[in-house]
């Protein structure tokens, strides 16, 4: 067979020698060591936790060797793209402090530009014809009807699936039956002519599981669609190679793929880049664990995250302590040291399924946002606010003094210890809410009608938001004994029979009246920033 005329049948026209591109993209000029690594997402809208765990990974390993971290779309199937997803992309990864080199809608060192796949259509159809030419790829002409059939067959049979052996039956078309399929207008791929034998298997080292069997690919898998844009597993070697990539920390879904990559890159001719697949991320469901699930479990979506106003960087601390087995004991070692401090090993990483832990993430983010002084926790709430929040509560911080003497009170700022009542920016704005708007009455008084009118009747004829704390609780005392309750907790504790309650239960009314709930920060701090005039209404309402 003349494969060069088929080649020139296949993908008219003239396209540069192949060491062009070497030329074109040459080596990096990077210290020796320093590692290329790379997030390369479809465009489909869906930035997921699993994302998050590779680019956290790949940052890490990139930036504390001297190396790079670039953003590459993976566009090739126009199907699944969606309109603005790429900055979806780019804003959720921000969000959670991703600090990319270059890449798509980024910048950078435009030398290994452009960063979206179908940009580079030219490169691969370069690769595929040369390929044809050699006599290592082939036009299929099977239909989809056809390919479907066959997986029927195979599946009926307890085959392997796919297009391979005696499946593969474009693979020894004669000259003459692929000019009449092409003369006839018929529609085909390429594919490439495996030459391996899985009988034949061999070691391979991952990065983060070890020494794994890989068995050798026999598939003849398409490299070309039908639209003149290759497929993932054929584009990804191409850019990888000319990107300069040295390290891919992928998610293991993709060790089902490593023998048709194993063989793009020898076929090729190109020094493959090291693979790294990390385990996926699993849930507690009843007695079993299961992969989170996109359907199942809006904790997968970072969009959710951003919605509920988790601290990025208690993300990031949680998600560190699921990538590499000695982070949590450096970081007891090291709480206020920068996360970049830490030496990240991919050898390191979980072998096995990892769990994620909903509740234990939530513990990090209420001791990660304890840490913060009353101005960042502003900054981030109103940052949050501004984006999700209501109008009503971006309105919180208009008046900047009075937010900043609330976040000090619930948070303890000044104290002993500091307080952890702050989860997220949603939680946190629902825990204040009462700070600046009268909200239903979330717990119920534990004392008759009458009983708390007269206590309220006895505290608002005493009530001075200039009284200090003792001078306050003083008088919160004097309202407990003229109604019947012990005003010394001693007292009570020694006689209970004797009274109708404790001190301790004059205070709850007081609080459930002031602010609708039985625990709160200090209530005579929260009647001083609320002042006389709102106090006074919110007693007098219960009235």
């Amino acid at each position: 067979m003349n494969y060069k005329a088929l080649a020139e049948r296949l993908l008219p026209g003239e396209y540069p020698e192949l060491s062009y591109y070497e030329t074109l993209y040459p080596p990096r000029d990077l210290e020796k060591g320093a590692e290329v690594t790379r997030l390369a997402p479809s465009p489909t809208g869906f930035i997921h936790l699993g994302n998050l765990f590779a680019a956290i990974a790949n940052e890490r390993i990139a930036h504390q060797s001297g190396g790079i971290l670039y953003l590459r779309i993976e566009d090739t199937d126009l199907k699944r793209k969606v309109d603005g997803a790429v900055e979806a992309v780019k804003n959720a990864l921000r969000y959670f402090d991703i600090k990319f080199d270059e890449g798509a809608e980024i910048g950078g060192d435009e030398t290994y530009a452009p960063w979206y796949q179908r940009q580079r259509a030219e490169i691969y159809r370069a690769f595929v014809k040369h390929l044809i030419e050699e006599g290592r790829a082939y036009p299929c002409f099977c239909t989809e009807e056809e390919l479907s059939a066959l997986r029927e067959e195979q599946t009926a049979k307890k085959e392997i699936t796919g297009y391979y052996g005696k499946y593969a039956k474009c693979r020894n078309l004669t000259e003459e039956e692929i000019y009449k399929n092409l003369d006839e207008g018929k529609p085909f791929v390429i594919r490439l002519k495996s030459m391996g034998n899985p009988e034949n298997k061999h070691k391979f080292h991952d990065e983060i599981k070890g020494d794994i069997t890989v068995i050798e690919n026999d598939q003849d898998v398409v490299i070309l669609k039908s639209d003149g844009i290759p497929t993932y597993h054929f584009a990804h070697a191409i850019d990888d190679h000319f990107m300069r990539t040295t390290l891919v920390i992928r998610g293991e879904e993709w060790l089902a793929s490593l023998p048709i990559h194993i063989e793009l890159f020898e076929t090729l001719g190109f020094e493959r880049p090291r693979y790294g697949h990390n385990c996926s991320l699993m849930k507690q469901d009843g007695s079993s664990r299961r992969k989170l699930s996109k359907r199942k479990d809006p904790e997968l979506s970072l969009e959710f995250y951003r919605k509920e106003g988790y601290f990025a960087r208690a993300v990031k601390v949680y998600m560190l302590t699921l990538l590499n087995s000695n982070f949590e004991e450096w970081y007891r070692k090291n709480p206020e040291a920068p996360l970049e401090s830490f030496k990240f090993s991919a050898g390191k990483m979980s072998k096995s399924g990892t769990l994620f832990d909903l509740d234990k993430l939530n513990d990090i983010s209420k001791d990660e946002l304890s840490k913060l002084s009353a101005e960042e926790m502003f900054d981030f709430l109103k940052t949050w606010a501004d984006e999700y929040d209501t109008d009503a509560q971006k309105g919180y911080f208009a008046d900047r003094e009075k937010m900043l003497k609330v976040l000090t009170l619930c948070m303890g700022i000044g104290g002993k210890k500091r307080r952890k009542d702050f989860t997220t920016a949603s939680q946190a704005m629902k825990f204040i809410q009462f700070f600046f708007e009268r909200t239903p009455q979330e717990d119920e008084y534990r004392v008759d009608g009458a009983t708390k009118r007269a206590v309220l009747t006895a505290f608002l004829k005493t009530f001075d938001p200039a009284d200090d704390g003792q001078t306050w609780f003083a008088k919160v005392k004097e309202a407990a004994a003229a109604n019947g309750f012990a005003p010394e907790m001693k007292d009570y504790k020694a006689n209970p029979e004797a009274y109708k309650g404790s001190v301790a239960d004059v205070a709850e009314i007081l609080r459930i009246a002031t602010t609708g709930r039985a625990n709160t920060p200090d209530l005579c701090t929260i009647q001083q920033i609320l002042g006389e005039k709102e106090t006074r209404a919110r007693l007098e309402a219960q009235l």
